[in-house]
């Protein structure tokens, strides 16, 4: 039995004519019935009747044709698994990373992809969140790694990596530096220093101070958190930071925590598979599941 007569065989049950299914598969019309005929005898019943104006299956030819097509079926998916693969062998993706935001989970990931699927092309560039999560909906980026305050687009997917507080720093000598706290509202007419908008501690500011009814008072933005701190312990404002940026700058900069309300930002792998996403696309973001479902996969690192 061979897979070029179950597929005439289906041919002509699907057509009710030999010379309709000879079309169909493209093969001349005798090949098809020599092929069909050499089934009969293989499995000794006729399958097709042949005596009226349109084929028809005899009761044999009834019982095989749901087994023929589940045969041709599993040929199928057969190819398109190892298309799949092919493509993993031919592929590229690429990946999006906020600016100013350097993770060893992303360098990581990268790496254990590669070490995977050598010859799939990466290409990395780096943008604000909100950049990265427009290009990821329109399909020019396979994954991203995005600062997030508030609930993910939708069909956007993503996965945390860093949830953090945000806190006010400030220079040592600043009035601010005797106190532990502060409230938001009490920073309502102090310069700030943040993240651009577009990024997850930006945005997580911004809509805090709107919920108190007030617009934050930006004297400097900063596109890194090295140079937000920087700048912060020049006493040329109040930064907003990630809780793990003031502890690593605690020789230089005063942490106050913000109370009433406590703000929270994130840093998250974000992807949108959908069904037109290549098979190398799927592969990365099954890597990146994999390494975030391993203990302290991010580390400790700042929250952009």
């Amino acid at each position: 039995m061979e897979l070029h007569q179950l597929e005439y065989f289906v041919a002509v049950a699907d057509e009710a004519s030999f010379t309709r299914a000879a079309a169909k598969v493209h093969v001349a019309q005798p090949g098809v019935s020599a092929q069909i005929r050499r089934l009969e005898r293989e499995l000794g019943h006729p399958l097709l009747d042949r005596s009226g104006r349109s084929v028809t299956l005899t009761k044999v030819g009834a019982a095989v044709l749901p087994h023929a097509r589940v045969a041709l079926d599993a040929v199928a998916r057969a190819r398109l698994a190892v298309d799949d693969l092919a493509g993993l062998v031919r592929g590229q993706v690429s990946v999006g990373m906020v600016s100013g935001c350097a993770l060893p989970v992303v360098a990581e990931l990268l790496a254990g992809f590669h070490q995977s699927y050598p010859s799939v092309d990466i290409s990395l560039t780096d943008a604000n969140s909100d950049e990265l999560v427009d290009a990821l909906v329109g399909g020019l980026l396979d994954l991203a790694l995005v600062g997030s305050a508030g609930r993910p687009t939708p069909g956007v997917e993503t996965a945390v990596v860093v949830d953090e507080e945000l806190v006010a720093v400030v220079a040592y000598g600043d009035p601010l530096s005797a106190r532990t706290t502060i409230s938001l509202d009490q920073l309502c007419d102090r310069p700030l220093i943040s993240l651009p908008r577009g990024t997850g501690v930006r945005a997580a500011l911004d809509r805090a101070c709107a919920g108190a009814g007030f617009e934050p008072r930006i004297a400097f933005e900063a596109g890194a958190l090295p140079v937000l701190a920087q700048l912060a312990g020049h006493g040329l404002g109040v930064g907003i930071v990630p809780s793990s940026t003031a502890k690593d700058n605690a020789g230089t900069l005063h942490a106050l925590a913000i109370i009433r309300p406590r703000l929270r930002s994130r840093l998250e792998l974000a992807w949108a598979l959908t069904e037109a996403s290549s098979p190398a696309a799927r592969a990365l973001v099954d890597t990146a599941r994999a390494l975030l479902a391993r203990p302290a996969a991010a580390g400790s690192q700042p929250a952009a």
